[in-house]
């Protein structure tokens, strides 16, 4: 059978799943101001629609938990197909949805899916990838993320003027039908199309599949020939990290919660967190009531140049984030959101009125921003710069970082659980946003600026920057001795091995099993 070889291509291709997270996000943004969805699903409370929307994460909380137990014992690679046909089983049920129940239950079994997705996906692409371009290509999970979102939510937009458009009491619910059911497709191509991309060589070599995984390294990094160089240090590299766990001995849990390594699982887990917490989900889940509260009156589309400055600023992320590093994206990232949700809280305190209650359309919000559109426009900007600013900064790294500081035999469980963590977050927030834009409205802003402001002083602490290293040399980033903040040495030992092959100073067998390797 065929297979691609691209670094850069497979990667791409295995972050349609991430495309699948983006999706997610997006599906309820497009409809929820539709006739069509508030007639049919009576959606009239925010508690309903609370359970509506977070149904998706909430299912992807346990699709993350299991992913790390299917990757390890039939690979990342099959762990990405599995996710995309139980995201079409998923898909099925939200199409044909004949009321809340069976929607919810829709949403569930597809955020199975998408959790599954969402973990393996960047542990298949940092194990693929070289050192080099980690950051890129793992980054790249996040744009297709940005990506699914902006896909996603056109779809909604264009269905929601089938009959009438979506102010029309008698729309048909193809309104939210075709959106639902056009997600379908990626996950069908992804499903097919991961029969022809390697398996990942960490993967095979921990398997004792040691041949495939020195042929997959041959294909990926030297033009097929197995004497390169490049290719032997990595085998090395790779050889002298399952030496080592092979000797270090115990079950994946029991290495997890030991202290060096429980640190590291805190860590990304509170990234993770810290992704969710910085109020992105307020700006993509529930981006229509902002703009109701904004006073803003075209809110679909006003809305969608949101979602294009999320996909357009993503990209120069995967360009530059091998060049300017992991700690300070999120540094500066966490710094600059809290400054634009302090503004917008300002904006709203001082401009704004409580809700008259004499538009039913505007129910869902408490505050609104009156004969002010001078405000509305700023905040509107502050919503903008907010999308850009994570694109740029916490979107692509929170993705990126986790998958690449745990050694290969628990990385997928490190992985799940920091994803897992993403997942439960993202669940309470779906739930929760609803209700703090009906109780506390703006001051709603300030809570999640001060969650960026705590995410800054715990990056500042306890993030070590990775860039340049391998998957096996974490363990000198992370045992160092020194404080996140003073750094690591630059360079990579990898370097030095691979120049040592080149000239002849180092000799690197290699057989169906490890051979050690001895200097000439």
């Amino acid at each position: 059978m065929y297979q691609c070889y691209s670094v850069y291509a497979v990667c791409a291709f295995a972050a349609i799943g991430g495309g699948l997270f983006g999706f997610d996000i997006s599906s309820m943004s497009g409809v929820l101001a539709t006739q069509a969805y508030m007639n049919f699903f009576k959606v009239h409370g925010r508690y309903r629609q609370g359970a509506i929307t977070g149904s998706m994460p909430g299912g992807s909380f346990f699709g993350t938990l299991a992913s790390s137990f299917i990757a390890d014992r039939m690979s990342r690679k099959t762990s990405i197909q599995i996710a995309a046909v139980i995201w079409i089983i998923g898909s099925i049920f939200q199409t044909a949805a004949n009321g809340v129940a069976m929607l919810v239950f829709g949403r569930a079994v597809a955020g199975i899916g998408a959790g599954i997705a969402s973990a393996m996906v960047p542990v298949y692409q940092a194990e693929i990838a070289p050192k080099e371009i980690r950051g890129r290509v793992v980054a790249l999970q996040q744009w297709a993320i940005t990506w699914g979102i902006l896909i996603q939510y056109f779809i909604q937009y264009g269905a929601s003027f089938v009959d009438g458009g979506p102010k029309n009491p008698h729309q048909s619910t193809m309104a939210f039908r075709i959106p639902w059911g056009v997600q379908i497709f990626p996950a069908v191509l992804l499903a097919v199309g991961m029969f022809f991309v390697p398996y990942s060589p960490r993967w095979l070599a921990g398997q004792d599949r040691w041949e495939e995984s020195i042929r997959v390294l041959a294909n990926l990094h030297g033009h097929g020939d197995i004497g390169h160089p490049k290719v032997l240090a990595q085998y090395r590299e790779i050889e002298d990290a399952m030496t080592f766990e092979r000797e270090a001995g115990g079950s994946a849990i029991k290495v997890l919660t030991q202290p060096r390594m429980f640190s590291r699982v805190v860590l990304v887990v509170s990234i993770q967190m810290w992704s969710q917490l910085g109020g992105v989900n307020v700006m993509m889940y529930y981006i229509v009531y902002m703009m109701q509260a904004a006073g803003v009156h075209d809110i679909l589309l006003t809305a969608s140049i949101q979602y294009i400055l999320n996909v357009a600023l993503t990209l120069p992320a995967i360009l530059f984030i091998d060049t300017w590093g992991r700690r300070p994206s999120l540094l500066y990232g966490a710094f600059s959101m809290m400054t634009l949700l302090f503004a917008v809280a300002a904006l709203s305190a001082t401009y704004g009125i409580p809700n008259p209650r004499t538009d039913p359309s505007l129910d869902a919000v408490s505050w609104l921003i009156v004969d002010h559109p001078a405000v509305s426009r700023a905040i509107v900007a502050c919503s903008y710069l907010f999308v850009c600013t994570f694109a740029l900064t916490w979107g692509p790294t929170s993705w990126t970082y986790p998958s690449e500081i745990f050694p290969t035999g628990i990385r997928a469980k490190a992985v799940s659980l920091a994803t897992a963590s993403n997942w439960a977050w993202n669940c309470a927030l779906a739930f929760a946003v609803p209700t703090l834009f009906e109780t506390i409205n703006w001051k709603m802003y300030i809570l999640f600026a001060v969650f960026n402001l705590c995410a800054f002083v715990h990056v500042w602490l306890t993030v070590r920057e990775t860039k340049g290293k391998t998957l096996e040399e974490m363990e000198e980033v992370f045992e160092s001795g020194r404080p996140a903040w003073k750094g690591v040495s630059s360079g990579s030992r990898l370097d030095k091995l691979q120049r040592d092959i080149a000239e002849g100073t180092v000799k690197v067998n290699f057989r169906l099993r490890p051979r050690r390797y001895e200097p000439l």
